[in-house]
């Protein structure tokens, strides 16, 4: 008789889900030695699908630089236990290669390589500070393997209540 799959980590993303105002600070470039930081703000509306083994969330963000639309997909592998998170954007249209990886003590760490200037580098995304009406989000890049690393985006989320 064959074992079920545990699903025990399929809940962690569960905090995302309704209305957000998100308070951003991005690093005007990256990987650069660059200390200027662009502030904007955003919103955020997620949601469950796949009766509960994922989340979809549709973001608007109001730069400067105009309007930034973007969505993530969040998939949860049973058999890994680790979650997928997918990323496309209104100016590239493109769905991004998976950030990869899981909650441990309330903080969620997903990693993976992507392209930055030509070169591959390492991507890492940290959820925390997670309650019921705020979530900080992280992304920061590696150049050198992953014994260093630049924060080059942040995001504070406040719950939006009915």
């Amino acid at each position: 008789m064959t074992e079920p799959i545990s699903t025990e980590g399929c809940r962690d993303f569960d905090f995302i889900i309704g209305q957000w105002q998100v308070h951003n600070r991005r690093l005007v470039a990256r990987l650069s030695n660059c200390n200027e930081w662009e502030e904007f703000v955003g919103t955020c509306q997620a949601k469950l699908i796949l009766e509960g083994l994922g989340n979809f969330d549709e973001v608007t963000f109001q730069r400067t630089s105009g309007t930034l639309a973007g969505c993530t997909l969040r998939l949860f592998n049973p058999a890994t236990q680790e979650w997928s998170i997918y990323w496309s954007d209104n100016q590239s249209g493109l769905l991004f290669p998976p950030m990869i990886g899981k909650f441990n003590a309330g903080v969620g760490e997903f990693y993976a390589q992507e392209m930055h200037q030509q070169r591959t580098v390492l991507s890492r995304f940290i959820w925390s500070g997670i309650t019921n009406e705020r979530c900080h989000w992280e992304q920061a890049l590696s150049a050198d393997g992953g014994r260093n690393w630049e924060t080059n985006w942040t995001m504070d989320f406040s719950r939006v209540f009915a």
